[in-house]
This record gives structure tokens, C-alpha cells and sequence, in this order.
């Protein structure tokens, strides 16, 4: 079993995943491997080829493996992006996505539901999407902020599938990043404020993605 994506030094995925094996018996191996966005078909021909049981994926890989697979679950398919893929014997790939749910599970968890609350999320990765999807499906209105970059168009879709796929959904917008202003009355009337870019992650870890001003204390 594996995780592409890139950078993938950082992931706690190996550890885990190999401890649970081991507690559980079984025979089987987890690695990480860099996987570069331009290299993606490269690594899942090589997992074809090499009999992978199944794979995660994280940045940025995520969408175009959606676009590789054969098959998506339809949470996946409505994201356009896959953070699980698990592969059967002939070789088929069937993509998952489980960082919306994830995301919503963890919230309600610590005693906040969605439902009914004014999102910020900020960026339009493949984590991004599938928060926002989820979010929208629970009932949350969900403002996205993105800069205007080639991913920005990811967010424009996303807000165009959520309308047509969900009739009478609360509201979802895509915005531009380096509005301050808009950014800034967003996060003012927000319940919840969600940092989907690379910024924290290595090596950006001492980045913060909006300006320092923006942020309330609560």
C-alpha cells in the first residue's frame, strides 16, 4: 500500500498505517513515494504493474487521479478529487474521497455542528472541494476565498456543481483572495474560518494565509 503526492516527507501515513498492520498480523507494507503532478499516470501504472492493494493521496495529486481512475464513489465524483483508491485484482481503480466526512465527523465530534453556520474556507485544492461539498451538503453556507491562479477555476466549478447538483442549496461563493475587504467581512460574520492552502504545511509552516489583521480572537 502506498501515498503519492508532494511533498510526502512530513506524512505521519507510514508510521500509522505499518503499526496497524503489525498489531493486526498482517502481511503488507506501507511506503511513500514523491509523486510530482505531472508524474501521477506514471506512478498508478506502476501500481497496475507492481499489484498495489490500494493508495492514499494528498497534494496535488488529488484531482488528477479523479481524472485517471476508472471508477469514483459519488462523493468523489461530485468533488472531483481523490484522497483513497483502493484497487482490485484485475487492476481497476475505484476512487473515494474522505476528507469531507472526515472533516465534518471531527467537528461534530468536538461539539460543532455545521449545520446552519457561515463558513470561510480558504483554497480550492482536492481538501478544499470536498470540505466544501460536505459543509454545503450538511447545510453550512460556505464562502470560498482563493487567490486568482490557475487552481482558481477549480473553485468557479465547484460552487457551479454544488448549485446544479443540490436545488435550494444555502448559499456557496467563490471570492478572490486578494479582495482584503470582502475577506475581511467574510471572516467578521463567520462561524468557522478553514485554512485548506499549503500554508502551515512543509515548507511553509510559519505562513499565514490571510493577513495576521483578519483574524478574530475567538
Amino acid at each position: 500500500y502506498a501515498l503519492i503526492g508532494s511533498p510526502v516527507g512530513h506524512s505521519g501515513s507510514p508510521a500509522m498505517q505499518n503499526y496497524s498492520f503489525e498489531k493486526l498480523g498482517l502481511d503488507c507494507a506501507y511506503l511513500a513515494f514523491d509523486i510530482p503532478l505531472e508524474k501521477t499516470k506514471d506512478a498508478l501504472d506502476a501500481f497496475r504493474t507492481l499489484h498495489v492493494g490500494g493508495f492514499n493521496v494528498t497534494m496535488p495529486c488529488k484531482t488528477e487521479v479523479a481524472r485517471l481512475v476508472e471508477h469514483l464513489s459519488p462523493a468523489a465524483e461530485l468533488i472531483g478529487a481523490c484522497n483513497t483508491v483502493v484497487v482490485e485484482e484485475d487492476g481497476t481503480m475505484t476512487g473515494h474521497n474522505t476528507d469531507g466526512v472526515g472533516f465534518v465527523r471531527n467537528l461534530k465530534e468536538h461539539g460543532v455542528e455545521v449545520k446552519g453556520q457561515k463558513i470561510v474556507l480558504l483554497g480550492t485544492g482536492g481538501a478544499a472541494t470536498a470540505i466544501a461539498v460536505q459543509a454545503a451538503l450538511d447545510g453550512a453556507a460556505v464562502a470560498i476565498f482563493n487567490q486568482k491562479d490557475e487552481f482558481y477555476a477549480n473553485g468557479e466549478k465547484t460552487v457551479e456543481k454544488l448549485r446544479k447538483a443540490v436545488p435550494g442549496i444555502s448559499s456557496v461563493s467563490i471570492n478572490d483572495l486578494g479582495d482584503t475587504e470582502l475577506l475581511r467581512e467574510a471572516v467578521k460574520n463567520a462561524d468557522i474560518l478553514v485554512n485548506a492552502t499549503r500554508a502551515g504545511m512543509s515548507p511553509l509552516e510559519d505562513v499565514i494565509p490571510v493577513p495576521e489583521d483578519v483574524l478574530r480572537p475567538e
